[in-house]
């Protein structure tokens, strides 16, 4: 209890542009001044073990994804001669187009009902093995799928080829929802973004290569497919000889094992430095909030108000990546530049290089992420493909007509795909990791991962139908889906781009919230120029503490 003596302040309570005060012995500051000078210069944190840690996590896992899912789009064909030949063996007789055009449905479909079945079973995985445990086990479900999908053709049976499409969907599904889980709770804030959208930059490379390999020049041809079919193991095989050396996530390792020796040895493994008490606090603090809130299930994700909204958005979020019509865009692709003018082969070439630029956008993506922020590019994005679209629409209506249009054409296809990996690409993958406390955090993206699968299969199911019946038109169902996601995300998405995730927590607490993600409640309208006291005990000692006031900018 302050006394008589006390000596009173008053300081204002300034805004966040103005002063922020602090109040500071002199005593304690010739301390500091004086170790920091017994020791040298502070250490300073290298962020050369975070970089080893991200290039083994998407080097490994996401890179799997991309290939997966581009495997079989380039030797299409082969791959279903050998169906009719399998047919052919058993029962002397040719399939039917019907049968085959079904089975080749499946091939396609339930790689898609994998990456759902994957999706759900995240949450358990990562929460019982850890992220990056769940990572490296995983890599068995992808040696599994290479061997499945690899002898198919040597045992004969299109049916080994339709399970190893399951097993490998089973194994994305994961990866997807992991490593993403992985990658934001290794990140420093400000880096949050970059390494977040650098696994979306690894399925984009993915999907390239896979391309590559499976052009008939490369692995694309009818004694080489089981081969191309089988690579994913390649990024199988590195995950586990490089991400058995980095540690498993500090979050995971305080929060949920409560471990915080294992996890600040993990923290200064990553960061290269010793100085991560900030870092170790602000885990402590989450993980004492969260020892107060009951364990979390997917059903309590709709049930609690508070994390409704978030689900919500993120829901949303990875309907406007499946739904923004991409998968059209690389249908028609090859039909565009043809309609130009170019060969067939030529064609297959810029649709290669039309790859190259898709991952030259992520890259630049990952690079301005946390300076341009989420909610920014992907109002860029959609906006920008929207327009594409549009211009998509009338220059394919019209290029008979008028044949210079069909160049036209081919810079609306390049921007699409370049606005594509600017914003819807990479940015639903992580920005769900974000909305999240630890608790809830992996069920959230469990859910995420399944809706973003099940888009997949819909569009995949549903688009074929879409270009037989409109044409040209088949774009514009897209056109208009990507004008109500720009809506949305205008309203009611929030900027996370340099909040911590207790912050950003905090956001769907507020009883009002702006779209910049700021937090305004009568509350603190109230407290902004309040006046607050502070009552300091003087010490014990007859000389006393001198006191000052130091004034920093935040």
């Amino acid at each position: 209890m302050a006394t008589n003596k006390t000596p009173i302040y008053t300081i204002p309570i300034l805004t966040k542009d103005q002063s922020n005060i602090s109040l500071k012995s002199k005593e304690f500051l010739e301390t500091e001044s004086a170790n920091v000078k017994k020791n040298g210069k502070r250490e300073k944190a290298s962020k050369s073990h975070l970089a080893l840690a991200v290039l083994a996590c998407v080097l490994g896992s996401p890179l799997q994804i991309g290939l997966n899912t581009a495997i079989l789009n380039a030797p299409q064909e082969v791959i279903k001669d050998f169906f009719n030949e399998t047919y052919f063996d058993r029962y002397d007789e040719v399939m039917s187009d019907s049968l085959l055009t079904m089975l080749w449905a499946m091939t396609v479909a339930l790689f898609c009902v994998g990456g759902m079945m994957g999706g759900v079973s995240a949450a358990y995985f990562a929460g019982k093995f850890g992220r990056k445990g769940t990572l490296l086990l995983n890599n068995a479900v992808a040696f599994t799928c290479a061997a499945l999908q690899g002898c198919s053709k040597v045992s004969k049976s299109f049916e080994v080829l339709i399970a190893g499409r399951v097993v490998a969907g089973i194994c994305c599904g994961l990866n997807s929802a992991v490593a993403p889980l992985y990658l934001a709770e290794i990140a420093p804030i400000s880096l949050r973004g970059f390494c977040g959208t650098c696994n979306q930059l690894s399925i984009t490379f993915g999907v390239l290569i896979g391309g590559i390999l499976g052009m008939k020049l490369v692995l694309g041809t009818e004694t080489l497919w089981p081969i191309l079919v089988a690579s994913p193991i390649i990024p199988a095989i590195y995950s586990l000889v490089t991400l058995t050396f980095c540690p498993e996530s500090p979050k995971y390792l305080l929060v949920n094992k409560r471990d915080d020796d294992a996890a600040e040895a993990a923290l200064i493994w990553l960061r290269k430095t010793s100085d991560v008490s900030e870092e170790m606090e602000a885990m402590k603090k989450e993980r004492q909030d969260l020892s107060n809130s009951p364990k979390f299930s997917v059903l309590d994700l709709m049930r609690t108000s508070e994390l409704r909204w978030p689900l919500i958005i993120c829901i949303v979020l990875q309907m406007s990546q499946q739904f923004s019509g991409i998968n059209a865009v690389v249908y028609y692709s090859t039909s565009i530049f043809i309609s130009a003018g170019l060969s067939k082969e030529t064609s297959q070439y810029a649709t290669v290089a039309t790859g190259v630029v898709k991952v030259m956008m992520t890259f630049i993506s990952a690079l301005i992420m946390d300076r341009a922020g989420r909610r920014t590019l992907h109002m860029i994005g959609l906006v920008g493909m929207c327009i594409s679209s549009v211009v998509l629409v009338v220059c394919l209506s019209l290029q008979k007509t008028l044949p210079w249009l069909s160049y036209i054409s081919i810079v609306a296809v390049i921007i699409y795909t370049c606005l594509f990996a600017t914003g819807p690409g990479p940015i639903p993958w992580f920005m769900v990791t974000e909305m999240f406390a630890q608790g809830p955090r992996s069920a959230a993206v469990s859910v995420s991962v399944v809706i973003n699968w099940l888009c997949n299969f819909a569009v995949g199911l549903v688009f074929p139908i879409l270009q037989k019946s409109l044409e040209t038109y088949s774009f514009l169902p897209f056109s208009v889906m990507l004008l109500l996601f720009f809506i949305f995300t205008y309203m009611f998405v929030p900027e996370t781009k340099g909040k911590s995730i207790s912050e950003i927590t905090q956001l769907f607490k507020s009883p009002t919230m702006d779209r910049s993600g700021s937090r305004n409640s009568y509350k603190s309208s109230k407290n902004r120029y309040s006046t607050q006291v502070l009552i300091i005990d003087p010490p014990l000692s007859e000389t006393g503490t001198e006191y000052y006031i130091e004034s920093s900018y935040l």
